[in-house]
């Protein structure tokens, strides 16, 4: 119950940080949303190898985070939860590509170590970019954005029911395993012969609880998908800011630029 709550409580913490009022914060969310989207297509679109040519984008979050009073800590923490998911995705790259890549003293370093490192890091600054582009922008913000920006309504309505039911989820598990607990259970876990049985009420519950929030809605006039973020042009301030992010993102993955400093040091 106390890690259900611990996880519940760090959602809505991102929520509140969404509503405050840094100049990030007060950005077009159009803005914020292109450049989060360019720098994830440059993470993602450099080669399996190249671990040095990630080292600039390390700067997009933590300046972002920064100008907008956001604990780095924080959204750290919730990026690190996916990297167990991509370790094991990588697990088959250090076992199966051996050859010996470089040699750090008498450490080798192989091609499977070095694209596992790779893997970890991409992760890493790209659930870091998305967790504070949400950070510092509402979630209405964002969803009304990228209805204007065409995206199927049908997505996006999913996109939001699925947001907003994580908390009901996490609070109906929670009760749930408080009341396995009252009546006889033992440690601090679910045992892994009572999982199926607890799922599937789980879902029984979650199903019965959303019915009766859409009935709600439905008596109260109908759900026809949200409404559209409201209009507004960009501003100087959104231009800078979409330059400040797009052009050295995209100058580091036209150019390496660590190798490039290093050539000019060494020099």
């Amino acid at each position: 119950m106390k890690s259900i709550a611990e996880q519940l409580g760090q959602l809505t913490r991102l929520e509140e940080l969404a509503g405050q009022n840094s100049p990030i914060h007060r950005l077009h969310p159009g803005a914020k949303l292109a450049a989060t989207g360019v720098y994830l297509l440059c993470v993602l679109s450099l080669g399996r190898l190249q671990f040095g040519r990630l080292a600039p984008y390390l700067l997009y979050p933590v300046v972002v985070l920064s100008l907008a009073e956001v604990p780095l800590g924080l959204v750290l923490r919730r990026a690190a939860l996916a990297l167990p998911f991509c370790a094991f995705a990588g697990l088959s790259n250090l076992l199966l590509e051996r050859q010996v890549l470089l040699w750090l003293g008498p450490v080798p370093v192989t091609v499977g170590l070095a694209s596992c490192g790779v893997l970890l890091l991409r992760a890493l600054l790209c659930v870091s970019a998305v967790l504070a582009l949400a950070a510092v922008t509402p979630f209405g913000q964002l969803t009304g954005q990228l209805r204007r920006m065409r995206m199927p309504s049908f997505c996006v309505a999913l996109l939001e029911m699925l947001y907003r039911y994580l908390g009901l989820l996490a609070g109906q598990a929670g009760s749930m395993l408080t009341a396995y607990r009252l009546r006889g259970g033992s440690g601090t876990g679910l045992p892994v012969g009572h999982m199926g049985s607890f799922i599937g009420q789980l879902l029984l519950r979650s199903t019965a609880r959303a019915q009766r929030v859409y009935q709600a809605m439905e008596c109260r006039g109908g759900f026809t998908g949200g409404s559209a973020a409201q209009k507004r042009p960009f501003t100087r301030n959104d231009w800078l800011y979409l330059a400040a992010v797009c052009l050295p993102c995209l100058a580091a993955r036209a150019v390496d630029l660590p190798l490039l400093l290093g050539r000019l040091f060494v020099c």
